[in-house]
């Protein structure tokens, strides 16, 4: 679809500006790649995959799922060693720490802490700072150059159900967090240089999904999925512009980071299916106008992605799916679960995914039919982070430790 052009240039300006001397082609600063949308640049796929991949280093960094932020030579790891939540700096090249810094903080408990004792958000990476949400619901950001604090919020006691899994946007001078759960929360925009809070958009508690940047009429918003809602809000105020109610049923969540392609936005939830709206001013006011809707499939835990005008994700059963963009209509659905956690990269001529216990698998972008092209070990265990994609090099997060593999 053309609007992802268009929503690119949009949001590459406010979300990865590091400083001019940062700013590398293949970063990866947050959440989701420089756009929050799961576009790798820079990767050429072989043309014979290689039955292995070559292991450059591993580094023992802590238990967590949150996935690594690549900014130029440095690789921002964020999980838990004992009582203390710990962000580090490691060297790229090599995996040897550069800075390390730590906070105590409470065991938490219930069916996940077993498991996922540790963060499960990303960092984010931008103007010289790192930002982390804790899974207890503590906001910190650092000095990315040396790891001092800068400043630290614990306000927010309340967590959703399984804990904070929401990933921090730095743009605008801000760091926008999800905080809060079970009907107690805000969307909250702290100044990054003081940690004061600009504004609170209070009413919606968070859940598990991370905010997007959009720009509809000269009218920046931030889309995201709240505990009960979709809901589009000013960034310059935080003023609700538009709600959609999405409230989850059973055991489902709203945990899919949502899809902005020009002033459209691809929404899903394990339940209600995949929907689309497109997003209108309208008198003072903004409006989301419902373009489609495929009750079939969704996700649990994945963020799908689009290309080229093809949604693809991986269902609550773990099956790989593909719906086409423009009529939400269903391309291909494939037989084979893979696991109900997995990650979805769009690494230009393949498409990534790495489910939790299946290996890096490689696949064509196709709307005719599911076919893969290679599936390799990158791990001994399960897999809950999303891996960072950087030219030929692919750092994966596991239990407790980074690795670092090449395509040689």
């Amino acid at each position: 679809m053309t609007g992802a052009k268009r929503a690119i240039g949009v949001m590459v300006g406010c979300v990865v500006l590091v400083g001019a001397s940062w700013v590398f082609a293949q970063d990866w600063p947050q959440w989701r790649g420089p756009n929050r949308d799961g576009k790798v640049t820079g990767f050429t796929a072989p043309q014979t995959w290689p039955k292995g991949l070559v292991e450059k280093w591993r580094t023992t960094v802590g238990a967590g799922d949150s996935t690594p932020a690549l900014v130029g030579d440095k690789l921002y790891v964020f999980a838990r060693e004992g009582g203390d939540e710990v962000i580090a700096c490691l060297n790229a090249a090599d995996g040897k720490e550069v800075w390390k810094s730590k906070y105590a903080v409470e065991a938490i408990s219930g069916p996940d802490s077993r498991v996922h004792p540790g963060p499960r958000s990303s960092p984010a990476v931008a103007e010289g700072k790192v930002v982390t949400l804790g899974v207890t619901g503590v906001v910190s950001c650092l000095d990315a150059a040396d790891g001092k604090l800068l400043w630290r919020n614990a306000e927010y006691k309340a967590v959703p159900q399984f804990h904070t899994a929401s990933s921090p946007l730095i743009c605008d001078g801000m760091a926008i967090v999800q905080l809060g759960g079970q009907g107690e929360g805000a969307i909250v925009a702290f100044d990054l240089a003081t940690g004061s809070a600009k504004w609170k958009c209070d009413g919606e508690a968070a859940m598990f999904a991370s905010p997007v940047l959009m720009t509809v009429d000269g009218t920046k918003q931030i889309a995201t999925l709240t505990e009960k809602s979709v809901v589009g809000v000013a960034l310059a105020d935080g003023k609700f512009l538009w709600q959609i109610p999405f409230v989850p049923m059973r055991m489902a969540y709203n945990a899919a980071t949502p899809i902005v392609d020009g002033q459209t936005v691809i929404y899903c939830g394990s339940g209600r299916g995949t929907r689309a709206v497109k997003i209108e001013k309208q008198g003072d006011g903004f409006a989301a106008k419902e373009l489609w809707s495929n009750a079939q499939l969704a996700p649990q835990f994945n963020s799908p992605v689009l290309k080229d005008g093809l949604v693809f994700g991986l269902t609550n059963r773990g099956n790989l799916y593909c719906i086409h963009a423009q009529t939400g209509k269903t391309a291909w659905t494939d037989s084979n679960p893979l696991g109900g956690f997995g990650a979805i990269l769009d690494a230009g001529a393949v498409l990534l995914v790495l489910p939790e216990k299946s290996g890096l698998i490689a696949f064509k972008p196709s709307g005719e039919q599911y076919e893969e092209l290679a599936r390799i070990k990158v791990s001994d265990g399960p897999v809950y982070a999303t891996p960072v994609v950087a030219g030929k090099r692919i750092f994966v997060k596991d239990r407790d430790a980074v690795t670092l593999w090449t395509i040689d």
